[in-house]
């Protein structure tokens, strides 16, 4: 199936696996992209060094194209878009909108942009600034999210820019395929699909708490860094959103420590992220400090498998989910439904008209 992104990003098939952090790594990664589908590896929770060792992990198990996802505000995001370079990555995708400057220097080193955005003016604002695609996600999506449905985001944003706009939120199998491609996408970006695979490293505990999951059991909480962020229902969210600001700042404080440990960090170049952070956004200096929860507490689950300690970022669809196939068993099924579906859609095109 040919669509504008396979045709910028050279797979085979239109699927995405998103950027997930502790998740994205370099099993998964190339895994998908063996697959025929554009695996993205998650950097934000790695130092520089073990950046450049994951790049060349993937290099070393497929020769099929892949991208980074990098945080546009860290500190360190200029030397981050040096190793992608270098390393001549195919694709850099952003978690926040890039500066234009930051786009210029990719493409001019052949790099494709791909920002996620979660509003049309986000995507019209790095649409004029020059990316080469976006990826849209609707409030089912798992993360950090908003509040308005991808069915009426979608259709939305594809109004709205002149370049391939890939889905996200809410996909999990081949109908969804087709009903975004319908609406005008490219293709559509999965990430609980992905980490419900036997190629992801999540511990299987984690992963049986996710197909455990009924519909009902995913939902959206500030709790945990003081923005909206979908993950599953846990004790522990109980626990953070019943908790008082003096027990949570204490618990953010810690983490936030550990978190400079792990990622080599300086207390100034934190503080600086912090501000990046704060910036246009409104913000609480608390809710900022809060935000160096985050990274820990997916370690704790998707790493550790604490699903007791950890939080568990999910989309809706985890609901509906209740298999860990492969990657290639994934693709290939997905790929297969949206034939079938498709077909059917052709064929209520020719049949007679009634009487």
């Amino acid at each position: 199936m040919e669509t504008a992104l396979t045709k910028l990003v050279g797979v085979r098939h239109p699927l995405v696996q998103t950027g997930m952090g502790w998740v994205a790594g370099p099993r998964l990664v190339s895994a998908t992209a063996e697959a025929g589908a554009l695996g993205i590896l998650a950097s934000a929770t790695m130092t520089l060094d073990q950046l450049k060792s994951a790049v060349r992990e993937v290099k070393s198990r497929t020769d099929q194209p892949f991208g980074v996802n990098l945080r546009a505000d860290a500190t360190d995001a200029r030397d981050r878009v040096k190793v992608i370079i270098d390393e001549g990555v195919k694709v850099a995708s952003f978690a926040l909108a890039p500066s234009k400057e930051l786009i210029a220097e990719l493409k001019d080193a052949g790099v494709v942009v791909i920002p996620s955005i979660g509003a049309r003016r986000h995507a019209e604002k790095v649409a004029a600034w020059g990316a080469d695609a976006v990826i849209v996600q609707g409030g089912e999506g798992g993360g950090h999210t908003g509040d308005v449905a991808t069915t009426v985001l979608l259709p939305q944003v594809v109004d709205a820019v002149d370049i391939p706009v890939i889905a996200a939120g809410g996909f999990h199998d081949g109908r969804g395929l087709v009903a975004a491609l319908a609406y005008g996408a490219a293709g559509i970006a999965m990430g609980t699909r992905f980490l419900l695979t036997s190629d992801s490293t999540v511990p299987e505990a984690v992963k049986a708490r996710y197909l455990a999951a009924g519909v009902k059991d995913v939902t959206v909480t500030t709790a945990v860094d003081g923005l909206p962020h979908r993950m599953l229902r846990t004790e522990l969210v109980n626990s953070l959103e019943n908790s008082g600001r003096t027990r949570t700042l204490a618990r953010a404080v810690r983490h936030a420590a550990a978190f400079k440990k792990l990622s080599g960090l300086s207390w100034p170049q934190m503080i600086r992220d912090g501000l990046a952070m704060k910036h246009g956004k409104e913000l609480t200096w608390s809710q900022v400090l809060l935000a160096a929860n985050t990274p820990m507490l997916l370690k704790a689950s998707m790493v550790e498998g604490r699903t007791d300690l950890g939080v568990m970022a999910s989309g809706q669809v985890a609901g509906v989910i209740d298999d860990l196939p492969s990657c290639a068993e994934l693709v290939d099924r997905v790929m297969a439904e949206a034939r079938t579906t498709l077909d059917a859609l052709h064929a209520l095109g020719t049949l007679p008209t009634p009487g």
